[in-house]
């Protein structure tokens, strides 16, 4: 498969304005962006977010990583929108339009997870060559620093991303780490995967070939609720069994969730899954205490920029 070499690419950071790291290593390279220019490339830091960034917030009316559907994205611009669909117009005006030639060709968007997910990539469409190349280049350059793909490719549970306006939107996420909080292990993490992700996209646009490769994935199957009593509150939580064990098998009898009176649930079901997302402070409002994935192998075609 041959492609057109990449051009311009953005780094968004504050999305979610009380997720740290991005916030902070945009900001950083806004001051001195040395270390993503690459020859040949424009490459463009972003605060997606400011206003919830100032805060320490995840959004202000509305979750930004959301909205970026054509209805949203389309509508009439008065000051009754929430902001963050008002924003999102801005941003799809900045990088878009979404679904455009004129568009970005890679946005990558930065993410922390209060979940032991380690450094995760996000990939949308499974068919992607490109980005299927490109998170292989990156999983191969961190080892032995485990770095996982999550596939959300699914009918329902798929939404509207920030990113979605490029052509290879890229998800970044790293946890474990606390809302409002910086470590210096997850910054370290996350700066590695961009500058790897550089290091590929420059490598593409010099005329490299990558032959063809496989590579392991978790793709969402869909979200469990915690337990909840007839008023909808939380009435069992993560079992410790389970709290922590993100990308690990889970099967069928093992506990799940506790009661406060030491009462186990364990999963149903009568297949292995791998929970994602486990105990992740941001989606108590969306009442998801994990997602079930599957695991499955991803192949990607061989790849060259047609344009050397």
């Amino acid at each position: 498969m041959t492609g057109k070499p990449i051009k311009k690419i953005a780094i968004f950071g504050g999305t979610h304005g009380n997720e740290l790291t991005g916030v902070f290593l945009v900001k950083h390279w806004l001051q001195d962006g040395a270390e993503i220019q690459r020859t040949g490339l424009e490459v463009k830091p972003f605060i997606t977010n400011p206003r919830a960034v100032k805060k320490c917030m995840r959004y202000i009316d509305c979750d930004l990583n959301r909205v970026f559907d054509l209805e949203n994205l389309g509508k009439k611009i008065s000051e009754d929108l929430p902001y963050e669909v008002r924003r999102a117009q801005e941003i799809n005006h900045l990088f878009g339009p979404k679904d455009s030639k004129g568009s970005y060709d890679i946005i990558f968007d930065l993410h922390n997870t209060t979940s032991n997910m380690g450094c995760t990539l996000i990939l949308e469409d499974s068919k992607n060559d490109f980005l299927i190349q490109m998170f292989h280049y990156i999983k191969t350059s961190l080892a032995p620093l485990p770095c996982y793909i999550y596939l959300i490719e699914h009918p329902s549970l798929k939404y509207a991303t920030t990113r979605s306006i490029a052509k290879y939107p890229v998800g970044i996420e790293v946890g474990p780490q606390p809302q409002g909080v910086l470590r210096a292990d997850i910054l370290d993490q996350m700066r590695k995967m961009i500058k790897h992700a550089l290091d590929f996209i420059h490598h593409f646009n010099e005329g490299k070939e990558f032959p063809p490769c496989t590579t392991e994935a978790y793709k969402i199957m869909e979200k469990v609720d915690f337990p909840r009593n007839e008023n909808g509150e939380i009435s069992a939580i993560i079992h410790p069994n389970l709290q922590d064990q993100d990308w690990k098998p889970l099967h069928p009898g093992d506990p799940v969730f506790v009661t406060l009176d030491g009462k186990t649930i364990p999963l149903g079901g009568d297949c292995t899954v791998y929970p994602v997302f486990v105990n992740e402070a941001a989606y108590y409002e969306k009442k998801e205490a994990f997602a079930k994935t599957t695991k499955l192998t991803l192949s990607a075609k061989s790849i060259r920029s047609s344009f050397h």
